[in-house]
């Protein structure tokens, strides 16, 4: 479990993290969302001790991190996957993980099988590793310890199709087993794919939370058909809003009316369906247009005085 409540954060002036509170709770994958400069690393790195709060508490499993007497065996962190020591191998730092944890150094090469290292690979220096394999590293340094609560900072970064894919079976089974998971992405498709709880943080404020059902309600329906010129008009006409997603029309309407409009107005449909991933975009801009027009301005306001 790890709760946040009104935590703030600011730097010479500018406020980072805005009072925001929430929590991500066991048997769950909570997807951290927002734009670059939102105050996603801010608060994970106040989670785990590496910055100090400017107001607000952070708990992790009831209490502060910096209180908990081995931290790895509760909390596997993975903040910065580029961070590693380059020149050790991958094997020598899950090993220094393992003994500073009082581990086995046997949990090094299940760790290793895990997260699909090869010995070659592990022999390799991180050096030379590529950001794929730091990431696969990372996540292994952040498991080795078995721990309860998982807070991990864009750990998509550099991983293939079949990364992802692997990372996203991994994460999901260990909050089956009861693990708490915070996951930090811009990846919109993964967090939708994933994400049991959705927080959507823009300008340092929390903008929506809620569960990924919750939060994608209503999230309308995808059409195309071989004229959405007149598609298009004629939802307008019945009084449906219509917007575009990629090459096809979003509307805020059911699967249902906007098929039947379609037929009353003699159109043949190429495509209909429920918003899906569309509807995460969508929100996920809607929600944070106001930030980023704040933040853009912000920019140009410093560049001047500068």
């Amino acid at each position: 479990m790890i709760t946040v409540d009104r935590l703030t954060k600011s730097y010479r002036g500018v406020t980072a993290v805005d009072d925001i509170t929430f929590a991500a709770r066991p048997g769950r994958v909570t997807g951290f969302l927002g734009p670059n400069g939102a105050g996603k690393s801010t608060t994970m790195r106040i989670m785990v001790g590496l910055t100090p709060a400017g107001s607000g508490t952070v708990e992790v499993l009831g209490g502060r991190y910096a209180d908990l007497p081995n931290p790895g065996l509760e909390v596997g962190v993975l903040l910065d996957a580029s961070a590693q020591h380059a020149g050790r191998t991958g094997r020598e730092i899950l090993t220094v993980a393992a003994l500073t944890m009082g581990l086995p150094t046997s949990r090094v090469p299940e760790m290793l099988r895990t997260v699909s290292l090869t010995d070659t690979e592990a022999d390799r220096r991180v050096r030379n590793y590529s950001l794929g394999m730091r990431q696969r590293l990372g996540i292994a340094t952040a498991l080795i310890g078995d721990p309860a609560v998982l807070i991990l900072d864009e750990p998509a970064n550099g991983l293939d199709p079949a990364g992802i894919r692997w990372m996203r079976d991994l994460l999901r089974s260990y909050a089956d087993q009861g693990g708490t998971v915070l996951l930090s992405s811009h990846l919109l498709h993964e967090i939708e794919v994933i994400a049991d709880d959705i927080v959507v943080i823009g300008n340092g404020r929390i903008v929506a939370q809620g569960t990924k059902e919750e939060l994608l309600a209503g999230a309308g329906t995808l059409v195309s058909s071989d004229d959405d010129v007149r598609l298009g008009a004629a939802l307008a006409e019945a009084g449906v809003t219509v917007g575009t997603a990629g090459s096809s029309l979003l509307t805020e309407a059911s699967a249902g009316v906007v098929g039947r409009i379609a037929l009353e107005a003699g159109i043949a449909l190429t495509e209909l369906r429920a918003a899906d991933g569309a509807g995460l975009e969508e929100m996920f801009l809607e929600l944070t247009a106001e930030s980023q027009r704040e933040s853009a301005h912000t920019d140009r306001t410093e560049g001047a005085a500068a």
